[in-house]
This record gives structure tokens, C-alpha cells and sequence, in this order.
């Protein structure tokens, strides 16, 4: 699990469930040299039923040692997202492990959205009815258009870590995250950067306004025992001073809306 922090409190404010193979003889395996095998063969679809349960499971478990847990993302692949059934496994996962469905939020990429974006929007607004909340991932990344973006019932934009990278030295990377962050905010969803691991990133994700952020920066993917202690101890974002003594106008109009 990735910590999330809010960039006006500094708090924990999610958590990403990332895959993880733990192979008996080459140690720790990235999902870089997995996962596409697990699309191409079809078991992706039970990893990623798998992986969504076994975050709820968490989740419980978190509040049963009286911590207040934010919600937890997980990523829905293609496989997944076409399936006929995923609203109805969706539905049972949570009736099953009786987790707040607000604590859960969906992952899916722009490209995977835009391959069908008519059957893209049935399938989020089923998504939606069950009470989850939905993420766009890697946004700004694919061919996404502006049009059916408010057809599709999301509550954040995810910027992508391609943009984050090189924010304070490519102007048009800049632009570009100031936009997304503008459009956002016009239509009234959440956004986090991702992929954030300086402090000139952060400063600068702050002063345009953007609401949270993941990244090495603040905390590197950990299990669930560390992430625990992180809950418990109250762990938060450190900011840059400079950026910490003055709010920008779009914090300041976030902090009264």
C-alpha cells in the first residue's frame, strides 16, 4: 500500500493497493514483469479480485484496531473492467466483507476509457451506484475528450507522473499540469499528482492548487503493518517552509468553499 497525502494538511488521505509477487527464488517481482502475463492468460481477472478483496479485508481489520482508515484505490484493469458480471462481484466483495463502500475507490486508466466510451460510462455509472468512488488514472496521458469526460461519473483525476517529473524544468509539462489541475477543479473533482519525489514538485503542485499527492517524497509503497504504524503514529507530509508560510489563492479559495 502507497500512502496519499492532502496538500493543505499534510495528513494520510488514502492509500493505493500496489501488486506484489514475492517468488521463493527471485525475491521481490514488480508488476512490470507479471502483470502482462496475468492479462494475457485471463487470471487477471481473479488477481484482481483478489487484490480488491483482500483490501477490504484490510480495511477491516484497520478498524477493528480502532484506526481511522481513508479509503483504499485499486486498479481495475481492462479484463476486469469488461467483465458482464463486475458490478454484481463488486457488490458481493463488499457485502461480504461489510466495508464502507466509500472507502473504495477505482482506478481506471484514460486509454481503457476511451476504447468504448459509451460502454465505458454504463459500466462507471454501475460502478457508482454501488457507492464506490472512481479515479481516472494516467490523465492527460491518452486520447481523451473533453466531451465525454463529463458523461463519465468521476470524482478524481490521477496527473500522471510523466508530468509531475519534470514540472519545475519543462514549461510545457507546467502548462500542462496547471491545466489539468484547473480542469479539475472547474468540474468539481478531486486531483492528485503522482510519481512526486522532490520538494520544488511539491511546492509546485501546491501553489496550483492540487489536492494530494503520492509519491517517494513522503512514503514508498509499505505493507500493511508499516502502513498501520504510519495510521497510528499520525505520520504527515513535511512542507517546504517557504511554501508552508503562504497559501496560494487557489488553497485559499479551497479553505473557505
Amino acid at each position: 500500500y502507497q500512502p496519499k497525502a492532502d496538500l493543505v494538511t499534510g495528513k494520510i488521505c488514502g492509500f493505493e493497493a500496489l501488486l506484489r509477487w514475492q517468488h521463493p527464488d527471485k525475491g521481490m517481482v514488480l508488476p512490470g514483469d507479471f502483470i502482462p502475463m496475468l492479462e494475457e492468460t485471463g487470471l487477471i481477472v481473479q488477481a484482481g479480485e483478489w487484490v480488491f478483496h483482500t483490501a477490504c479485508v484490510q480495511i477491516k481489520a484497520w478498524q477493528k484496531a480502532a484506526l481511522k482508515v481513508p479509503p483504499i484505490s485499486v486498479n481495475l484493469s481492462a479484463r476486469q473492467f469488461e467483465q458482464k458480471n463486475l458490478k454484481g462481484v463488486v457488490r458481493r466483495i463488499l457485502r461480504d466483507t461489510r466495508v464502507d463502500p466509500s472507502l473504495i475507490e477505482f482506478e481506471i486508466t484514460e486509454s481503457l476509457l476511451m476504447n468504448d466510451p459509451a460502454g465505458a460510462a454504463r459500466t462507471l455509472h454501475d460502478l457508482k451506484e454501488s457507492g464506490v468512488r472512481l479515479s481516472m488514472d494516467d490523465f492527460g496521458t491518452g486520447y481523451s475528450s473533453l466531451g465525454y469526460l463529463k458523461r463519465f461519473p468521476i470524482d478524481t483525476l490521477k496527473i500522471d507522473r510523466t508530468f509531475v517529473r519534470d514540472i519545475t524544468t519543462d514549461a510545457d509539462d507546467a502548462t500542462l499540469t496547471r491545466a489539468i489541475i484547473n480542469l479539475a477543479q472547474n468540474l468539481r473533482l478531486k486531483v492528485i499528482a503522482e510519481g512526486v519525489e522532490t520538494e520544488d514538485q511539491l511546492a509546485f503542485l501546491r501553489a496550483n492548487g492540487c489536492d494530494e499527492m503520492q509519491g517517494y517524497l513522503f512514503a514508498k509503497p509499505a505493507g500493511a503493518e508499516e502502513c498501520e504504524r504510519m495510521l497510528r503514529e499520525g505520520r504527515k507530509l513535511k512542507f517546504p517552509r517557504a511554501v508552508r508560510k503562504e497559501k496560494s489563492g487557489a488553497q485559499s479559495r479551497r479553505a473557505h468553499a
